[in-house]
């Protein structure tokens, strides 16, 4: 006869998570069963029993993510290679650049050959491709007889009440 698996317990933040949407369920039923009756009986608690029935579908599906989520962190926790440490398995910060101290005087013997120190320049100024000046557009010939209009896309002579006739 097989021997039955022990299941794992699960973390604490998971089970909070998980006694929080019960409970954000129950009362999600309980405000369907009020507005189901009270539609039923024409009452004026079927509009707050609505809203009620909306919120409470809005925080259990809130309570489920947090389940979904909880449960990811958690595994992930148990997986890390030092699962002691709350954030085992995340990179370690980069040692900073070590960087050589200038010599106030050097011997007559030795050459200026030694490089200095390199200091980080800040990156280029770069600009983006839609702060770009805005491109010359080819000047159309006029007809004789037709002003421009007093600014682009303002009224042309037809529109500015004048006759062609």
């Amino acid at each position: 006869m097989p021997t039955a698996r022990r299941r794992r317990r699960l973390p604490d933040e998971v089970r909070t998570a998980v006694v929080r949407a019960v409970l954000c369920l129950a009362l999600t039923l309980v405000g369907i069963v009020l507005a189901v009756l009270s539609s039923y009986a024409d009452s004026w608690l079927m509009t707050p029993a609505l809203m009620a029935m909306g919120l409470g579908v809005f925080g259990t599906m809130w309570c489920l993510l947090e389940i979904l989520i909880s449960r990811q962190v958690a595994a992930q926790r148990v997986r890390a290679p030092n699962s002691a440490s709350p954030m085992g398995g995340s990179r370690t910060p980069a040692d900073p650049p070590q960087y050589r101290q200038p010599s106030q005087a050097q011997p007559q013997g030795q050459s200026q050959s030694q490089p200095r120190p390199r200091v980080p320049q800040p990156p280029p100024q770069s600009r983006p491709p839609y702060a770009q000046p805005p491109q010359a557009q080819p000047q159309q010939p006029q007809r004789p007889g037709t002003q421009p209009p007093p600014h682009p896309g303002g009224p042309g002579p037809r529109q500015a009440g004048a006759t062609t006739r």
